[in-house]
């Protein structure tokens, strides 16, 4: 059964009670009213005519009859009763509405407390005209004594038409009324359908339990306002981006992503996409789409996503794929090496074939030793080996300081850390004494000895300005001149140097080169506010 049938039956079926019961009710009222009426008006009329002085005198005379018939007949037309009877002290009638019956007894039996008692009432019998509501009244003579009776009476049946009549105008009215009542029904059932857009309850119920499954699952935050600001709605992701705890209801938008304009959807009615928006720790990439009702912006749906996670996850590709880089270059390199070897052989030139693999093996054997000796961490062994082949692909002279000395690392130090961290210091560094014709050297020293362990990337490079300084962890900003999107790397190596609890200082003078020393604790340690917000620390000198 559709919700329009429900209400429908519902609405008529209340109003049709309501209706059969205020009907009754006044029809009983009614009946009674015009009963009780009828009644006192025939006492009335009948105590009026026993107190006419002429009617003692003629009852006294010798033909009473002759004088109250007629005179008994011009009342009874006027007031339009259907009779009016004079009787004696024993009940003998002087006037009746049917002539032939006078100086017959009068019927009903119900005389004797007029007539004994000399009471005025009201009675109900049948009489000779059939069952009437009768006025009783006794007549008095001058000394007080009862010698007669008035009797004005209204058929019942006459009353009951008249009753009749009263009802079935009320059950027109109370037609007209259901009538109302269906024409509102309709429209009512029709607005309730129209604001449900003509969905029945159940599948109401089915697309709010969908809806709230797909909200939930959805791994974006997303939330709804009202043109006030309130929060309407919002999903568990939007909870954890936007760290709301407890209820929302009291919640505005200004105070959950500050630095946006709300208001501005609601003006223009377009969708805003793609913006970013810095929320402490976090960059927010924001949607914000407005919800039409008749034409007008009732509400705005907000999505955001994590920008931080993305970039995470893109930086970790792209040092990946550097280190896969370095991999193919350190291969390159002694592929090149063999082939200049072998061509050596071939020619006969033993004794130059001998003296380059002793001049290579000398400063393998060097490097080495201290990689796989001093250096223990089979991940730092690995990037610094990469970073190896780089460096001869690019002519840069790339040392391993001898004072090195490494145990196996913590292991919430991630290989990807140490891509991100130690990949982009030692590209930086290369790239920075790439471009030197003199002799150009990279040195690299770990140590473990203490409570922190400290890498530090030393190049000869031409240096870093005291302006440049305050800008070299900020996002984008690069001191290399190329059309391509640079200036992530340090940035990136701030943003998981603070995430493993270190600290990164910088020491450089214009033309004497740079040193970077990464601090990590060996001990894993989170900073941050009451909140769990995570602070990145960095000194720059």
């Amino acid at each position: 059964m559709s919700l329009q049938t429900k209400i429908l039956i519902l609405v008529l079926s209340l109003v049709l009670f309501v209706i059969v019961i205020l009907t009754a009710s006044f029809s009983y009222s009614e009946a009674k009213d015009i009963e009780e009426e009828r009644g006192q008006t025939a006492l009335r009329i009948s105590k009026t005519i026993s107190f006419m002085p002429e009617l003692t005198d003629v009852l006294q005379s010798d033909d009473p009859a002759q004088v109250i018939q007629p005179a008994m007949e011009r009342i009874r037309k006027q007031i339009d009763a259907e009779f009016i009877v004079i009787g004696d002290e024993d009940g003998i009638r002087y006037s009746h509405t049917r002539p032939e019956r006078i100086g017959e007894e009068m019927v009903g039996g119900d005389n004797h407390r007029a007539l004994e008692e000399g009471e005025y009432y009201i009675s109900r019998a049948d009489g000779s005209l059939g069952p009437s509501l009768r006025g009783k009244s006794p007549i008095f003579d001058q000394d007080g004594e009862i010698i007669g009776i008035v009797s004005v009476g209204f058929l019942v049946e006459d009353i009951q038409e008249r009753i009749f009549d009263d009802v079935i105008n009320v059950i027109y009215q109370s037609i007209i009324v259901f009538l109302i009542a269906i024409v509102g029904s309709v429209m009512l059932s029709r607005n309730i359908r129209k604001d449900t857009m003509g969905l029945e309850p159940y599948e109401i119920g089915k697309l709010y339990t969908e809806r709230d499954a797909i909200l939930q699952s959805v791994r974006e935050g997303i939330l709804s306002y009202d043109i006030d600001g309130g929060i309407t709605m919002m999903n568990q992701p939007a909870r954890k981006l936007l760290n709301v705890e407890g209820s929302f209801q009291d919640s505005k938008i200004e105070d959950l992503l500050p630095g946006s304009d709300p208001r501005q959807v609601f003006k223009t009615g377009e969708p805003q996409m793609d913006q970013e928006l810095l929320l402490e720790d976090k960059t927010l990439i924001v949607n914000q789409t407005p919800i039409f009702h008749k034409d007008e912006v009732k509400e705005v749906v907000a999505s955001f996503r994590d920008k931080t996670e993305f970039e995470q996850m893109l930086n970790t590709i792209s040092e990946v794929q550097s280190y896969s880089e370095d991999l193919r270059a350190q291969t390159h390199e002694f592929t090149n090496k063999l082939y200049v070897l072998s061509s050596l052989l071939q020619l006969g030139e033993y004794d130059e074939a001998v003296h380059m693999i002793q001049s290579e093996t000398a400063d393998l054997q060097i490097k080495n030793r201290i990689l796989f000796n001093q250096l223990e961490d089979t991940k730092i062994q690995a990037v610094i080996l990469g970073k190896m082949g780089k460096a001869s692909e690019q002519k840069v002279d790339f040392d391993i300081d001898s004072n090195s000395s490494l145990q196996t690392l913590p292991e919430h130090i991630k290989l990807t850390h140490l891509i991100v961290t130690l990949g982009n210091l030692l590209d930086n560094a290369f790239e920075a004494v790439a471009e030197d014709n003199n002799h150009s050297y990279v040195t690299f020293f770990a140590t473990d000895l203490g409570n922190d362990i400290i890498f530090e990337v030393h190049d000869n490079g031409t240096g870093i300005s005291e302006e440049n300084k305050a800008l070299l962890f900020t996002r984008d900003f690069t001191q290399k001149k190329s059309h391509e999107r640079r200036g992530y790397g340090l940035a990136n190596v701030l943003e998981t140097v603070t995430q493993l609890g270190g600290l990164v200082e910088v020491h450089s003078e214009i033309g004497e080169g740079s040193v970077f020393t990464v601090y990590l604790p060996k001990e894993q340690q989170w900073e941050g506010n009451d909140n769990g917000d995570v602070k990145g620390r960095n000194r720059r000198r």
